[in-house]
């Protein structure tokens, strides 16, 4: 029955064509939504992973730095470093300004922090160093290429003029990107010396994080206080809820698409074939060989579209790049693998809603 559903596709090879061409589209879709979505968690959230901070210290009722605002005097990290079992607090300030180089202008997440500091540098350096000067910025590759700007060149926030000496990866949000300068220079652009937006506490290995964190409030309580993990997971939670859902409402269409386009080809098929189905049913052809044709086809289309819409989709994505270094899809083994079992589970299921057609085909059809 499966070389008897290979026939019937290559009966019209223009539509076979066509129809592996809409399933290869699809699937290149479905990947670069997912690629996207695990670019932007990933462009989001290394910075706050890579420095790992036994605790994050906040403004009261902030739980993120994505989407929250956060602002501290810069004397509360005196205050923390008097604790006992402190060994560090690193201030880090968080803006939301345009960075110019040229003509053009973009509006970038910058992180000012304090090179004498263990923590708040940049997650990965791609080329050249971190900071030394207060006149320095490290820019993310996608900015980078997108606004042209490389290493040694000049950009400008407002009246601060920067020299670019290195360019960071892991670092790019999808809509924006991090850009890092000292804390005492992202104090000055937002005119107000003396304030962070967080601190980043490393404190001795043998004190428990819940106690050093009781010890702080009980010296600053109007502060919010964050282990490590639990501040990744408000973070990821918030990047989440803004992104997340519209993405997988465009997969669904995808899919939802894609289930119409097999659907309507084999019902094409089928209604074509009706009289040699007809013959089969009255020759006692068993119900299940005839459900292995249709099925067959389904699978078959979609193998091959998703064969080939994964063979296209790195090059796709290449030229995406190339055009729109900001959008930096990743994908992983996993999210291969739920596209081409999705891509399974949608032919099957197109089989199904086919398979209507041929119960509808009656043996004493032959005699028409």
């Amino acid at each position: 029955m499966f070389r008897y559903a290979l026939n019937i596709l290559l009966y019209q090879p223009l539509r076979l064509f066509f129809t592996i061409v809409g399933v290869a589209l699809c699937v290149i879709l479905m990947l670069f939504l997912l690629g996207v979505y695990r670019g932007i968690e990933f462009g989001s959230m290394e910075y706050i992973r890579q420095n790992r901070a036994d605790m994050w210290v906040l403004q009261k009722n902030s739980w993120n730095v994505l989407r929250g605002s956060s602002l501290i005097p810069s004397g509360v990290g005196d205050v923390i470093m008097d604790i006992e079992g402190i060994e560090s607090a690193s201030p880090v300030l968080f803006l939301l300004p345009g960075v110019r180089y040229g003509e053009k202008i973009s509006t970038v997440f910058l992180i000012g922090y304090d090179p004498e500091k263990p923590l708040g540098k940049p997650p990965h350096i791609l080329e050249g160093r971190t900071l030394s000067a207060d006149d320095e910025i490290v820019i993310d590759k996608a900015f980078s290429k997108r606004m042209g700007a490389g290493l040694g060149d000049t950009v400008s926030i407002d009246d601060h003029r920067l020299r670019v000496v290195g360019i960071s990866t892991n670092t790019n949000a999808f809509v924006i990107q991090y850009v890092f300068v000292t804390v005492t220079r992202a104090q000055r652009i937002a005119g107000i010396p003396g304030i962070v937006s967080a601190f980043m506490i490393k404190h001795a290995s043998d004190r428990a994080t819940a106690d050093m964190r009781t010890l702080i409030l009980s010296d600053l309580p109007g502060v919010e206080i964050y282990d490590h993990e639990t501040f990744v997971a408000n973070n990821l939670k918030e990047m989440k809820s803004g992104m997340l859902p519209l993405l997988f409402i465009i997969a669904a269409i995808a899919a939802i698409v894609l289930t119409a386009i097999l659907s309507l080809l084999l019902s094409i098929n089928i209604l074509e074939r009706r009289k040699d189905y007809a013959v089969m049913k009255i020759l006692g052809s068993p119900a299940r060989g005839l459900i292995k044709s249709v099925l067959g086809q389904a699978l078959m289309l979609g193998l091959s579209g998703s064969v080939i819409g994964m063979a296209l989709f790195f090059p796709v994505c290449a030229c995406i790049e190339i055009a729109a270094p900001e959008m930096s899809p990743q994908s992983s083994a996993g999210q291969i693998a739920v596209v081409h079992l999705s891509v399974a589970v949608i032919s099957t299921l197109s089989s199904l809603i086919s398979l209507q057609r041929l119960r509808r085909i009656f043996p004493l059809e032959v005699f028409e």
